[in-house]
This record gives C-alpha cells, sequence and structure tokens, in this order.
C-alpha cells in the first residue's frame, strides 16, 4: 500500500491517487470521465453524462435519511497543467507523482515538479468517497462532476435544468479549511493580437535569448493579492527601457502558458548592435540586481539568462516592436480595487496571463476578475483601449457572473453551525477572488442554496501546488456531519 492510501480518511486518499494516475488537464477530461463512469457503474449507482460531457450520479438517501431535503456535491475534473521548465512530463500520458512532504506548519500532498490537481482531485475524491461509502448518513444525493472547469467553464455553461433534484448544493472547490464561501467573482477573457512585421536584421549584430524564471506563480484569484510578480510584466519592463537606450530589435516574445495562472516565466530573442554588448549586459545585471531587492521579500528565486542562439535573419520592424511592448507594459496588471463592502477581500483584478509570437501574429491574454458586473466592465474597458491605441484588435469572450452572496442562505446557517460544534470555533463566512461555477449554476437552477468549503491548498495552477494532510481529515470530517444535519423537507 502506498503512503497516500494509508492517509486519513483512507477512502478519500485511496480515490485521489487513483485520479493521479489518470491523465486529465482540461480540455482533455475523456479518461478520467471513463473512469469515473465505469467506477460508478460497478458499485450500482445511476450515472449520466450530459450533452457536453458533465456527469450526473446519484445514490439514494441512507436508511432513515429519506424525507431530507435532496443535496448535491459538486466538483471538476479537470486539473490545470502546468510544469517547471526542466521537469520532463507529457500531461496527456503521464500519471501525476504525489508524495507526502513534512515543513513547519506539517504534513503536505505535492507533486515532482508539476501542478498536483488537489484543485479540484480532493473534492471530487470526497465525493466519490461518499458514494462508495457505506457508514455515511445521507439524505437523497446526487455528485454533479463538470468539466472544463478551469479554461472556461464549459461544463458550467452547459448544464441543463431538469437534470438534478437536489435543492441544496455543496461545492468542493475552496481552498482555505476554515473559511466557508458564499460567493465569488466573475471574469472575462481578453485576447488582443497583433500584426507583426518583419524586415531584415541590421548588419553588425549579435543574437541573443532572455529568459525570466524562478517566479513562484500561483492562481490568478486567490494568490493575486499576494505581490507576487508576473513574469510577462517583468520581462517586458526591461525590453522597453532597454530598446529605448540600444538598438535592440525583437525577434520573438513569449510568456506564461495559461490565461488563470500568475506567469512564472517568460522569454524574448533579439538582435542587439554588437557595439553596444557590453553595455547591454551592464543594464541587465543592474535590472536584476533591482528587481531582486524590491521582490526579494516574496520571489526569493529570481533568475535572467541571457544566450547566444543560432542567427535570425529576421527582425520585428521598430514600429511594431514598439506598439507590442508599450501595450504590454501599459497594461493593468494585479490588484485594481478591493472591495469596498467586504475587508480584505480584492474585488477587481487582471492577471495578463500569456504572451505568444504566433508566425506574423502576436497575442496577448488577459483575464478580467470582479465581484461586480460594473468592476469587470471597468476593467475590460481600460484593456480594450491599451491594446487599441498601439494597434491591436481584441475580442472578448467567456463571460460568466459572479456568484452573489445570499445572507440569509439557511444551508449556510447548517454548514456555520456544524462547524462550530466540530472544532469549537466559527468559521470565517467569505467571498472568494476566484470563479466558482456556482454563478453558473443559478441561471439553470435559481433555486438553489449554495455554499463552498474545501481543504487548505496552497498555490493551486503553479508546481508548487500542495494540500494539507490534516485539513483534508477536518474538511471530510465537516462534510459528513453537515451531511447527517441536512433538515427534512418542507
Amino acid at each position: 500500500m502506498s503512503k497516500l492510501a494509508q492517509l486519513q480518511p483512507n477512502k478519500l486518499w485511496q480515490i485521489f491517487e487513483q485520479i493521479c494516475s489518470i491523465p486529465h488537464p482540461s480540455k482533455h477530461e475523456q479518461k478520467i470521465s471513463l473512469w469515473i463512469q465505469t467506477w460508478a457503474s460497478e458499485l450500482g449507482l445511476s450515472v449520466k453524462e450530459d450533452a457536453v460531457g458533465n456527469l450526473i450520479i446519484k445514490k439514494p438517501a441512507t436508511a432513515g435519511m429519506e424525507s431530507r431535503k435532496g443535496v448535491i456535491l459538486q466538483a471538476h475534473m479537470d486539473m490545470v497543467p502546468q510544469k517547471n521548465s526542466a521537469t520532463k512530463h507529457d500531461f496527456l500520458v503521464d500519471p501525476i507523482k504525489a508524495y507526502i512532504i513534512t515543513e513547519a506548519d506539517g504534513d503536505w500532498v505535492t507533486a515532482e515538479g508539476t501542478t498536483l490537481g488537489a484543485d479540484n482531485g480532493i473534492g471530487l475524491s470526497s465525493a466519490l468517497a461518499i458514494l462508495a461509502s457505506d457508514d455515511v448518513p445521507h439524505g437523497p444525493l446526487e455528485v454533479l462532476v463538470t468539466i472544463d472547469e478551469e479554461a472556461g467553464m464549459t461544463g458550467a455553461f452547459g448544464l441543463e435544468a431538469g437534470w438534478l433534484e437536489g435543492d441544496l448544493l455543496i461545492n468542493t472547490d475552496s481552498e482555505q479549511e476554515g473559511e466557508i464561501y458564499m460567493g465569488c467573482a466573475g471574469g472575462l477573457d481578453g485576447e488582443a493580437m497583433f500584426a507583426i512585421a518583419n524586415e531584415d536584421v541590421p548588419a553588425d549584430v549579435e543574437s541573443f535569448n532572455l529568459s525570466i524564471s524562478g517566479l513562484k506563480g500561483g492562481h490568478s484569484g486567490v494568490d493575486i493579492h499576494t505581490g507576487r510578480a508576473n513574469a510577462n510584466k517583468l520581462l517586458v519592463r526591461f525590453l522597453l527601457a532597454a530598446s529605448n537606450e540600444f538598438e535592440l530589435r525583437l525577434t520573438e516574445l513569449n510568456g506564461g502558458s495559461l490565461r488563470n495562472a500568475i506567469p512564472r516565466e517568460a522569454d524574448a530573442s533579439f538582435v542587439i548592435s554588437k557595439a553596444q554588448v557590453s553595455a547591454f549586459k551592464a543594464k541587465l545585471a543592474e535590472y536584476l540586481t533591482t528587481i531582486r531587492q524590491s521582490l526579494g521579500s516574496i520571489e526569493t528565486g529570481i533568475e535572467m539568462l541571457l544566450i547566444s542562439p543560432e542567427t535570425f535573419d529576421e527582425c520585428w520592424t521598430l514600429d511594431t516592436q514598439n506598439s507590442i511592448l508599450r501595450a504590454l507594459n501599459a497594461c493593468p496588471n494585479g490588484v485594481l480595487r478591493m472591495s469596498d463592502d467586504i475587508e480584505g477581500i480584492v474585488e477587481t483584478s487582471l492577471n495578463l496571463g500569456v504572451i505568444r509570437s504566433k508566425g506574423n501574429k502576436f497575442v496577448a491574454m488577459t483575464l478580467i476578475r470582479s465581484l461586480h458586473d460594473d468592476g469587470r466592465l471597468d476593467a475590460q474597458t481600460m484593456v480594450k483601449s491599451t491594446f487599441e491605441l498601439a494597434g491591436a484588435a481584441i475580442k472578448f469572450s467567456g463571460a460568466y457572473p459572479g456568484w452573489k452572496p445570499d445572507t440569509g442562505s439557511a444551508l449556510m446557517q447548517t454548514v456555520r453551525d456544524t462547524y462550530q460544534e466540530l472544532f469549537n470555533k466559527v468559521p470565517e463566512i467569505m467571498v472568494i477572488h476566484a470563479g466558482l461555477e456556482c454563478g453558473l449554476f443559478k441561471t439553470a437552477y435559481p433555486h438553489w442554496d449554495m455554499v463552498s468549503f474545501g481543504p487548505t491548498i496552497k498555490f493551486p495552477h503553479s508546481p508548487d501546488e500542495k494540500v494539507q494532510i490534516a485539513t483534508v481529515e477536518q474538511y471530510w470530517q465537516l462534510l459528513i456531519a453537515v451531511l447527517a444535519n441536512i433538515p427534512e423537507k418542507a
């Protein structure tokens, strides 16, 4: 038996270990979906797949609980595929290599050089563990497993009315033990497209590739307030300053990999006048010292590497280079506004998540999050103005609503009272600056009373992702106690 499978609660961790062995990045959930369907069928449970690929599994109430309100446990089956640049891993083929680490604040489960998928694999494992258990009392139970939460919320968008019968929904996609969520931010994707004009490289130049790495990255919602640096912004800031001082011409510029992850790495290829190479290297060393000093309390591992690749025949025109660098430098990033209503909560933020050269096109991808539609619109107009002033075409897509807090939620009261009974303390009632699917569920099921809670997961959407083992057991205790305390139907 593996070390993970020996953790408590056993059934949850055994299922999580199985999930880690099955590739399931966003947009590629077929293998995990098939496994869940086969697994549920072997238990004799009713399992159906809807038109977009969501799974709905139903389990009858345990004896004596038939008159309780119906509960839906909800999780998503996909994970964010992020890895360190030195890690050899194919998320479509290779299993996640999870292992246990001991730190000053307890024991954690993490993965070797990749995201772990505790977001939302632990929540999914808990829902399946309850389906598989014969000693957990519950009323009529349904488990909703959605697809593609991390890369577009396709499953939540496509959920149709009439598939589910319950009135109460418990979302398992929160990431801090002791916090119960009753609302979340909405979001909007932006994609700016520049046309790249090329020309022959000037004479007497030397070719280079410059990369920045070693940043912490993280979730562009729950980590956006931490002050972690954006690799795209740091590299562009230097390149813009250098291009104003030196005869530097870009040939390529790339950074980040997901619009909902704070970029950890970025790189650029360029040519520069041979006569200016020494001065350029001195400026680079000065810049690296500066950002290490200014960000050192948060970003402890910043590296910038300059190497000489093969020579280039073409480079961007000066107009193309100036337009792209100035727009990226001007693009808002990070926290735009804190909430006036909820202390310590981010209201509106923006993440410049991906920049990419694609042949004769250059793409910049952003993700706006806001608790309010007006905040989202304000950020959208800023991004639109910035890129259109630089000559780019920009389009927005994938808008999803926030989940408006319901201060009168009976389910919230049940969860709060149950938590206090179990742990002799009052949980924090929170609104999360991340895109939970709950807001979209209200479209098809406006009557649902919903809450979200989970164990402590640090650094989701990055290879540093880890889940605290002790909080998984606390989360499990809370979940099964809440199910036992669900009131009877009116």
